[in-house]
């Protein structure tokens, strides 16, 4: 994946326009590409490093809309008035038993879709919310809320912090947090079924800034604490963490394309 956004990016930026001023019908295009720290899985007491990327587009002298660093894929249907939603999109990674380090179920790669809602009176202040799927895997209903206090100037800098909230419903927490008869046979941990509601609370910020028009670099840290039924599962009690870590730096690439 990452080698296509290396190839579309080299393409686009064949296009770069040499002016520094963009006409209002040019786009401008921000490609960012790093890396970032994160939990094996859910859950887990491991770290894995994995691609961080983003790439954001704007008409003209238009500013880049703000995206927290934990926003999932969304496409807006309808944006008026502060208010805005649509439909959403992620990819959660298979998580095997290996991966625990004991013989529990794995869960498959997970397609989740579903839908966003986001309001931000003000340019300083944003509230959103989102609810997603499972499509294959761990095939449960997982969302989160989040409000997002920003400090902005233009496209110099953006700076956003602000608490998390994480719920799901019980197949997926049985997905991640549960251990059945087989699993429990196999493990020696105890058969353990959790229900639905607030698995995780947190903090999250983000950071975009430019060095100058063309090159920047973005990064953000999040922490997570896993709560309720999930915090209880001997999964996370013996083999991994209710601290959930996640970090990421990266640097930024903006050009101009003529339309």
């Amino acid at each position: 994946m990452i080698k296509h956004f290396i190839a579309a990016a080299a393409g686009l930026t064949a296009a770069v326009a040499h002016a520094e001023d963009t006409p209002k019908d040019d786009l401008r295009i921000r490609v960012g590409l790093g890396a970032r720290v994160q939990p094996s899985f859910i859950g887990s007491d491991k770290r894995e490093v994995a691609p961080l990327w983003d790439i954001d587009v704007a008409r003209g002298d238009k500013l880049f809309q703000f995206e927290a660093p934990d926003d999932k894929f969304a496409v807006p249907v309808y944006n008026k008035n502060s208010f805005s939603f649509g439909p959403t999109a992620n990819i959660e990674w298979k998580r095997k038993a290996k991966d625990v380090g004991v013989a529990v179920d794995n869960v498959p790669t997970t397609f989740e879709a579903g839908v966003y809602a986001q309001y931000q009176p003000l340019e300083s202040i944003r509230l959103r919310a989102d609810l997603r799927k499972g499509i294959g895997g761990h095939q449960g209903i997982v969302g989160g809320i989040s409000l997002d206090k920003i400090w902005r100037d233009g496209d110099k800098y953006v700076f956003s912090v602000g608490p998390r909230l994480s719920f799901s419903d019980g197949r997926y927490q049985r997905a991640y947090f549960g251990v059945d008869n087989g699993a429990a046979l196999a493990s020696g941990l105890p058969v353990y079924r959790p229900g639905g509601g607030v698995h995780g609370v947190g903090m999250a910020s983000g950071l975009t800034y430019q060095f100058n028009p063309r090159f920047g670099m973005f990064g953000f840290a999040k922490y997570e604490r896993l709560v309720g039924d999930a915090a209880k599962s001997p999964i996370v009690r013996e083999y991994g963490s209710r601290t959930q870590l996640s970090a990421g730096l990266g640097l930024t690439y903006t050009f101009n394309v003529k339309r």
